[in-house]
């Protein structure tokens, strides 16, 4: 057996738009390759998202490993008391290294395998590179010049669509995640006003324990301060479609309503 063959393929899924519109990619455009389709289960999923998961495996015909989704001692839960009860956020985001890097890694191992991801050729940012030797980060949709626009294709086109989220909120990860716009913790009150609930029991405001600088969802959740925002969202959005020139970067992408813009930008390994 030469080298190549004993190389494994690993897929990458968050069950977002560019990661499942990857997936399809692969299976369609290079049927040789025998790829390993990867899911890693916070265990704190949108509904949406693992039913889109499930999605995804009828297209495909083929199973998704979901890494550590029943296994409780590598959830979120597990890891929140290691650290104290200290929720994640832009600046430490611990949920990200212990329930997505470091379980894929250790499903890899130290076997050489090529992680393929969702970048595609018109973002402008690094998709996740392993520190492991073994791993080899590949991107195919900036090495074919794949663009937004033809990942909405690939998706339509496959009848796998978008998942029901979108609706919504415009990323993948946990419904409790810190990077959402104050417009999509309302469409989480409003979808999910259990989820909602359970995100609000991790906060702890006395003492500054809370998924956002700004407000603690019980302050977010008044119904004035709800209104505001969905006001603010109508605005951003006539804004978009009406094509006018945004003032602010943090207006151009919707995130005027966080304190500090940066802190917008997820986690490539989460959010495509």
């Amino acid at each position: 057996m030469s080298n190549e063959e004993l190389v494994r393929h690993i897929c990458l899924i968050s069950g977002g738009k560019d990661s499942t519109a990857l997936a399809i990619y692969m299976r369609e455009n290079y049927p040789e390759i025998e790829m390993e389709y990867v899911f890693c289960d916070t265990q704190k999923e949108l509904p949406e998202t693992y039913e889109f998961i499930t999605r995804i495996e009828a297209y495909l015909g083929k199973d998704i490993v979901r890494l550590c989704a029943d296994d409780q001692d590598r959830g979120f839960d597990h890891y929140l008391k290691i650290y104290g009860g200290f929720l994640p956020s832009p600046n430490m985001r611990w949920c990200t290294k212990n329930l997505k890097i470091k379980p894929l890694e250790e499903y890899i191992g130290d076997t050489p395998a090529r992680m393929y991801i969702g970048l595609r050729a018109d973002e402008h940012r690094e998709g996740y590179i392993s520190t492991k030797d073994n791993i080899e980060p590949v991107f195919p949709f900036k090495d074919d010049g794949i663009v937004k626009d033809d990942v909405l294709r690939i998706l339509d086109e496959s009848g796998v669509g978008l998942p029901d989220y979108y609706s919504w909120r415009t990323r993948s990860g946990c419904y409790f995640c810190f990077f959402q716009r104050k417009g999509e913790w309302a469409g989480l009150l409003e979808e999910h006003p259990d989820l909602f609930e359970k995100a609000k029991e991790y906060e702890k405001p006395e003492e500054g324990y809370t998924w956002q600088q700004s407000e603690s969802l019980s302050e977010l959740q008044d119904p004035e301060r709800i209104e505001e925002i969905k006001r603010r969202e109508e605005e951003r959005l006539q804004r978009l479609r009406a094509n006018q020139k945004p003032s602010t970067l943090a207006e151009a992408f919707g995130f005027e309503d966080l304190e500090d813009p940066s802190e917008s930008i997820g986690c490539m390994i989460c959010h495509l």
